[in-house]
């Protein structure tokens, strides 16, 4: 492990990391095992959700302690979000617990349920993120996307309006938080509009790498059957559908630099490059997202550290070169 800390730093990337809920913890380990390494910078990162807590975490653990504090700041998010899982009941398996849950929230909507807005993501966040620091001096440019209420346009929060709120926004499920309000208007989850939107980083980072962390699969085999199969998919399909269309996008400006319909003066030519498991992810229903229990979270985090490696092992090389993703076919 001391030897992968004193490795150069080679490659400049930037990051582009989905939400999902606990899956979350996959990027966890993605991310841990990336910095482990130490052969890529991170110049900006683009997220949602709890792509935009790993991010907003991980920036301000590198701004007070550089690599080390980042990872050790990763844990101590994850550890705090499975601590918050201790309200279900004794005795109660978690799909009992959860089951019982996601029926209530059919019935009454937050504004019921919820009256006062309480959201313990946001002690959580006050506890390990000074965003006025993490402002002024963050070593990553942060992007992060929330969904606007009634215009239905993705609001991108960066620089100067990064904030407590703009993260809670970025993960405010409406079926369990009442919207968050910011400068009177009214946000939902970023998955609905940008999961994630890459184009922050096309428009204002300097470097031309784009590496996707997935923790919605893309691909599932089989039909679904039952009820809850068709929700699960419709709910994958769903938070995919926005970075689909991105890639569509990136694939015909990138065929039109091949064929010289535009110049590297009017265009950039982008390189996307894709960690994701989706067979792991596909195993995983959509109340999942809702499991904190540690020892699950752990093994998400085992598994994304897995592919991180098996990424860099077969990929690191093409960065700032050339795509590893078959944009095409992986995408279009």
């Amino acid at each position: 492990m001391a030897a992968s800390r004193t490795k150069p730093i080679t490659k400049t990337i930037n990051l582009a990391l989905q939400g999902g809920g606990s899956h979350g913890a996959f990027t966890w380990g993605v991310l841990d095992q990336l910095l482990e390494d130490g052969r890529l910078r991170f110049e900006a990162i683009s997220a949602t959700s709890a792509g935009s807590l790993n991010a907003v975490v991980l920036a301000e653990g590198m701004r007070l302690a550089g690599v080390a504090g980042a990872r050790a700041a990763l844990e101590r998010l994850w550890r705090s979000v499975s601590e918050l899982g201790g309200w279900s009941l004794p005795g109660l398996e978690y799909g009992l617990v959860h089951a019982w849950a996601a029926a209530l929230t059919q019935l009454l909507s937050p504004y019921q349920l919820n009256p006062l807005g309480f959201n313990p993501l946001r002690e959580l966040l006050q506890a390990q993120v000074d965003f006025e620091a993490l402002r002024r001096a963050s070593p990553v440019r942060l992007f992060v996307s929330a969904t606007n209420v009634e215009t239905g346009k993705i609001k991108v929060f960066s620089a100067q309006e990064l904030s407590l709120d703009a993260v809670l926004a970025s993960a405010c499920l409406p079926n369990l938080f009442p919207a968050q309000e910011i400068g009177g208007q009214y946000y939902w989850d970023g998955g609905f509009m940008g999961n994630p939107a890459i184009f922050p980083l096309i428009y204002e980072a300097r470097c031309a790498d784009v590496l996707i962390v997935h923790v919605n699969p893309i691909v599932r085999r089989g039909l679904p059957r039952s009820a809850a199969e068709i929700a699960d998919r419709v709910n994958e399909i769903s938070f995919n559908s926005t970075l689909m269309r991105e890639m569509r996008a990136i694939a015909f400006v990138t065929s039109l630099i091949d064929r010289g319909k535009l110049s590297p003066q009017e265009a950039r030519r982008i390189h996307i490059h894709s960690i994701r498991s989706d067979e792991l992810m596909a195993q995983q229903g959509a109340s999942s997202k809702f499991d904190v229990r540690w020892r699950y979270l752990c093994g998400l985090r085992d598994a994304g550290r897995e592919q991180a490696r098996a990424w860099l092992a077969t990929h690191l090389q093409a960065v700032g070169r050339r795509s590893s993703v078959d944009i095409r076919a992986e995408f279009l």
